[in-house]
């Protein structure tokens, strides 16, 4: 079994609406494969939305430290097109795109 690190999951959106109006919404969380962390993204997303349209507060960050905030009703999450890999931080000196503070 692979060690658990920390993955990024980014799922395009749209706005159904306006269609035109697309963004992206990002979760992150600690799983061992990327299959799994976009297992668990959809998990606590369908969480978020079920506690939402029950009129309850979303649930906060998991255990694992998956959880879903800023959830935008009448967008669209498109999970056929979501990627999946390992978390970079951007703000990481030691990262590309990073930058000295």
């Amino acid at each position: 079994m692979p060690n658990p690190e920390f993955y990024e999951v980014d799922v395009p959106i749209h706005d159904t609406a306006n269609p035109a109006r697309r963004g992206l919404h990002v979760f992150t969380g600690v799983a061992d494969s990327p299959a799994a962390a976009l297992r668990r993204a959809h998990e606590v997303y369908d969480a978020a939305l079920a506690a939402h349209g029950a009129g309850l507060e979303i649930p906060g960050k998991q255990p694992d430290s998956w959880g879903a905030s800023g959830l935008r009703p009448g967008w669209q999450m498109e999970w056929t097109a979501a990627k999946a890999g390992p978390w970079h931080n951007p703000l990481s000196c030691t990262t590309r795109s990073g930058f000295a503070l």
